[in-house]
């Protein structure tokens, strides 16, 4: 089943799932930003738009989503919050249509365990975001050499409907060389979901 496909038919339904479980680390997540003042900022992944009644209206946003039902939700969020400047467009995370070293900051919630290609998608992010730019990312990952048979297993199920949870962050960022991480701090299950910072490197 495709992605696209899948976030269709679980769009109706994203919201009781997972916005009362995740309000409070979205609107913390989104506090990390640095400047907000006249700031270009990528959310890759909007879904329905859960992250945007913690948005500063003083930032310029670009949301982007694969699936158009889930695109739809988050349009018809936003218009709750008019003083917004949100940008809404149909994009592949995994190839951004956007030239390099465009965005001052690039949010990534709960996106990197849910592409099929998660290194794929941080490249992009570090691709688009400015030289000395924020990526920040709330997820859920395992940790190096970390088994959790359970959570091994029940990727099987459901890395080809909903998303993935065998995903090693510490991987991804060793195959980024463009990146600094800057923090990495437990959010939510014990450290299974994390808050990360990145800041893509100057170039000299």
């Amino acid at each position: 089943m495709s992605l696209r496909y899948s976030y269709t038919l679980i769009a109706p339904v994203y919201d009781a799932i997972v916005d009362r479980a995740t309000r409070s680390v979205r609107r913390i997540s989104l506090g990390r930003i640095r400047s907000t003042q006249s700031q270009q900022i990528l959310l890759m992944g909007i879904g329905t738009g859960l992250d945007i009644p913690y948005l500063d209206a003083a930032a310029s946003y670009t949301a982007i989503d694969l699936t158009p039902a889930m695109l739809s939700r988050a349009e018809r969020r936003a218009g709750q919050r008019p003083e917004l400047v949100i940008d809404f467009q149909q994009a592949d995370a995994m190839d951004l249509p956007f030239e390099d070293n465009r965005f001052d900051t690039v949010v990534m919630h709960l996106i990197l365990a849910i592409v099929p290609d998660s290194l794929a998608a941080l490249r992009e992010a570090c691709r688009v975001v400015k030289p000395g730019g924020q990526i920040l990312v709330l997820d859920k990952f395992l940790k190096p050499g970390e088994w959790a048979p359970g959570r091994r297993l029940i990727n099987l199920a459901l890395r080809h409907i909903a998303t993935k949870t065998n995903v090693v962050f510490e991987e991804l960022l060793s195959n980024c060389d463009n990146v600094s991480l800057l923090s990495d701090q437990p959010a939510l299950a014990n450290g299974w979901f994390r808050y990360i910072e990145m800041e893509k490197n100057n170039v000299i």
